[in-house]
C-alpha cells in the first residue's frame, strides 16, 4: 500500500458508516427491484421470495469476504487490489477487468432503464428517444462524479431517500392485500422438488440485484476507520435491502399474482406501476415512475463512482494507462478515470439491449466474487475478521449459481477476458 500512496496523490477520507450505507443502497436499489423481481416471478412463481433469501445469504457471505479484505487493504480498487496482493497480479487483473465489464454493462442497463421509465412517464416516443436520453443520463452522472465524493454523496443521499420512501409506501399499501384478499397468490411458497431448478435459476438472477454492496468496498480509501466502517456498512445495507425486496415482492404478488407480475414485467417497462394501479392507487403509480427514474440515476451514480476507482487502482499498478492514475489537487476525484468510465458506459448504452447486458453482468459478477472469496481465504489469520467457512461458502455459491448462466454469456465473457489480458500486456509494455 505504501508504494502506491508514495507515488500517487491519495483520496481524502470523508465517509462514515451512514454515508457508506447510503452509497451501497444507491448502488443496490435500482434495476433489481424495478425489473429483476418480475423476471424472477416468471421463473419461480411465489417461490421467488425464497429465491430472494437464498440470493441474500450468498450476497452476505460474499459481502463479509469483501468487508474483511477492505478492512485489511483500505484503498480504492475492491477485489482488483485484494486479489493482486493476496493471489497474484494476473488474478488481480482478471478481477478488475471483470468488474469493469460487468458493472459498465449494469450501468448501461440502468441508463436505458432511466430513459425507459422517464419516457413512459411523460408519454415520449421510446423507440426514438431511449438511447439519446440514456446518453444524457450518463453524461449528467459522469459530470456529478467528476465533481468529487462530497458532491456525489449529497446527490446520492437525495436520490436514495426519494426511492426508499416511495418503495416503502408501496410495501405499506400492498402488504394488507398480500396477507388478505391476495394471500392465495403466495402459494406454493416453497417449490416442489421438480420446481427447485427454476427457483435456483431465479436466485442466480436475483444475486445480481444485491451486488451493489461492492461499491462500499471500492471506497476503501475514502471512508473513515475502514476496519469498522466497511463491514458494518455492507451488512447493514444487505439487511435493509433484503427487507425491502421481500416487502415489494409480497406486495406485487398479492396484487397481481406471479403470472400477472411476470406479464407486467415482460409487456411494460414499469411493472411496479402496474402493481400500484392494481392496488387502486394511481398517484402511487406516478410516484413509482418518478422513483424509478431517481433509482436508475442513483445506480449509475454509484457505478460510475466505483468503476472509476477500480480503473484508478489498475492504473496505479500499471495494468491500465498511467493517465488514469491522476487525482485532482483537492484529492476528491480521479478525473481521467471518471471520464473514461462515463464514455465506456455510454458506448454500451448505444447497444440498447437490456436483457443481454443484465445476463452478461451475471456471469462476470459471479467470477468477480468467486475471486473475492479466494482472496479472503488467502488472508493471514490475524487479518481474518470472520470464520474461513464463510469465504468457502461464498466461493461454492458463486460456482454453483454460475451453472445457471446461459452458455453464450460464458463465451462472451471469456472472450472479453482474453482481450483484456492482451490490452494489459500492451499497457505494461508501454509503461516500461
Amino acid at each position: 500500500m505504501s508504494e502506491i500512496q508514495s507515488n500517487h496523490r491519495a483520496l481524502t477520507r470523508r465517509l462514515g458508516v451512514g454515508g457508506a450505507v447510503l452509497m451501497g443502497l444507491g448502488s443496490i436499489v435500482g434495476t433489481g427491484v424495478f425489473v429483476s423481481l418480475g423476471l424472477a416471478a416468471d421463473l419461480a412463481g411465489p417461490a421467488m421470495v425464497l429465491a430472494l433469501v437464498v440470493a441474500a445469504v450468498l450476497a452476505a457471505f460474499n459481502g463479509l469476504s469483501s468487508a474483511q479484505l477492505a478492512a485489511t487493504f483500505p484503498v480504492s480498487g475492491g477485489t482488483y487490489e485484494y486479489a493482486w496482493r493476496t493471489i497474484g497480479p494476473g488474478t488481480g487483473f482478471t478481477a478488475g477487468w471483470m468488474f469493469l465489464t460487468a458493472k459498465s454493462a449494469s450501468a448501461a442497463t440502468a441508463a436505458l432503464g432511466f430513459a425507459g421509465y422517464g419516457l413512459h412517464l411523460v408519454g415520449g416516443d421510446a423507440a426514438r428517444y431511449t438511447v439519446p436520453v440514456a446518453l444524457l443520463g450518463v453524461a449528467l452522472v459522469t459530470a456529478t462524479v467528476y465533481g468529487g465524493i462530497q458532491r456525489t454523496h449529497v446527490v446520492n443521499t437525495v436520490v436514495v431517500s426519494i426511492t426508499l420512501a416511495v418503495l416503502a409506501t408501496l410495501v405499506a399499501v400492498g402488504l394488507p392485500t398480500a396477507f388478505g384478499a391476495g394471500r392465495h397468490h403466495l402459494v406454493p411458497f416453497v417449490p416442489a422438488y421438480a420446481d427447485a431448478p427454476a427457483m435456483l435459476e431465479a436466485a442466480a438472477l436475483l444475486f445480481v440485484a444485491y451486488t451493489g454492496y461492492g461499491r462500499i468496498a471500492t471506497l476503501g480509501e475514502e471512508v473513515v476507520d475502514p476496519r469498522r466502517t466497511i463491514p458494518w456498512a455492507i451488512v447493514t445495507a444487505l439487511v435493509l435491502v433484503l427487507a425491502l425486496y421481500v416487502g415489494v415482492a409480497l406486495a406485487a404478488l398479492g396484487a397481481l399474482g406471479a403470472d400477472g407480475y411476470a406479464a407486467a414485467t415482460r409487456e411494460t417497462a414499469a411493472p411496479l406501476q402496474a402493481v400500484a394501479r392494481a392496488l387502486g392507487h394511481g398517484w402511487l403509480a406516478w410516484a413509482l415512475g418518478a422513483a424509478a427514474i431517481t433509482a436508475m440515476l442513483g445506480v449509475m451514480l454509484n457505478l460510475v463512482l466505483g468503476l472509476s476507482r477500480v480503473l484508478l487502482a489498475m492504473a496505479r499498478r500499471n495494468d491500465a494507462p498511467g493517465l488514469f492514475a491522476r487525482v485532482d489537487e483537492s484529492g476528491t476525484t480521479p478525473g481521467p478515470a471518471v471520464i473514461a468510465t462515463g464514455l465506456f458506459v455510454g458506448v454500451l448504452a448505444l447497444l440498447g439491449d437490456v436483457k443481454a447486458t443484465w445476463s452478461f453482468s451475471a456471469f462476470s459478477v459471479l467470477v468477480y466474487y468467486a475471486i473475492t472469496n479466494v482472496a479472503a481465504l488467502r488472508l493471514p489469520p490475524e487479518h481474518q475478521l470472520f470464520p474461513r467457512w464463510i469465504a468457502w461458502a461464498g466461493l461454492a455459491g458463486c460456482a454453483f449459481l454460475a451453472v445457471w448462466v446461459e452458455p453464450v454469456y460464458w463465451a462472451v465473457g471469456l472472450a472479453l477476458l482474453g482481450a483484456g489480458h492482451l490490452l494489459r500486456s500492451f499497457a505494461r509494455a508501454r509503461g516500461h
